[in-house]
């Protein structure tokens, strides 16, 4: 991403930002988008800057489910359910995947080799089943815990938007674990676009969460973070877009935790 000099034209400029949106949203969403990019490598690692705002889209679409769901006077366990499962239909289970790959992998594996075989399988093991039952739990029990609409959606949007945020951190400091497979083709992002999407992450903790709970969310991420990558570098010697699925989870429960507390 490169910023346009005062003297030149900036519509091709903001063209190219507009076209990296759309991939953005198309890679992290289900939304039928006309003019988005063709997501490949190259075009993904342009895009993922956009990461933290797609996400803060999907957000919004659980926001408004919970509110509806709300607004017919469902008990407050029901409205998260739906709320959570709306996000999962905008996304397509997409990062859920990733985390009941890696559960599996890491979990079940004896080797380097047989932990990635196995996150390669579409198969899913005890490991992932609890992950995800988990994950399911503690989110729906975060949101039904907040009650009203308005915290509800600030903290869905706050965790969407944040845990996408953290993912070119990884890619950018964490080599990929193969030598195939769409990390590798996406690469080490720039530094522009990375510290772009973590920009965008703080912003959208500081307008959800207010400063005091986004300063928590921040540090309980750069943990997360570390201790995922850490741990990824010793099982499987680095990254994919499964392990990335798998932060994504646990940084949006993270921030949700951080908004009940």
């Amino acid at each position: 991403m490169t910023t346009p000099q005062f003297s030149d034209d900036w519509r091709p400029w903001a063209g190219e930002r507009v076209r990296e949106l759309g991939t953005g949203i198309a890679f992290s969403t289900r939304l039928p988008l006309r003019h988005a990019a063709a997501i490949g490598g190259a075009a993904l690692a342009q895009a993922v800057w956009a990461l933290p705002i797609a996400g803060v889209i999907v957000g919004v679409i659980g926001a408004v489910v919970y509110a509806l769901a709300h607004r017919l006077g469902l008990p407050e366990w029901c409205a998260a359910a739906l709320a959570v499962a709306a996000t999962l239909a905008a996304t397509g289970c997409l990062h859920e995947d990733g985390l009941a790959d890696t559960a599996d992998g890491f979990g079940g594996g004896d080797s380097r080799e047989r932990k990635l075989d196995i996150m390669r399988d579409s198969r899913i093991g005890t490991y992932g089943v609890c992950a995800l039952a988990l994950s399911m739990l503690l989110r729906v029990g975060a949101l039904a815990s907040l009650g009203d609409p308005a915290p509800v959606a600030a903290a869905l949007i706050a965790a969407h938007g944040a845990a996408r945020a953290v993912l070119p951190l990884v890619m950018f400091f964490v080599p990929p674990a193969r030598s195939d497979g769409l990390s590798f083709d996406v690469g080490k992002p720039q530094v522009t676009q990375t510290a772009v999407a973590a920009v965008i992450g703080v912003v959208v903790l500081v307008f959800g969460l207010g400063a005091a709970h986004a300063i928590a969310a921040v540090i309980v991420l750069a943990i997360i973070v570390a201790l995922m990558a850490t741990l990824s570098l010793r099982q499987i010697g680095g990254q994919t877009g499964d392990v990335l699925g798998a932060i994504e989870q646990i940084g949006e429960i993270a921030v949700l935790l951080v908004a009940v507390g």
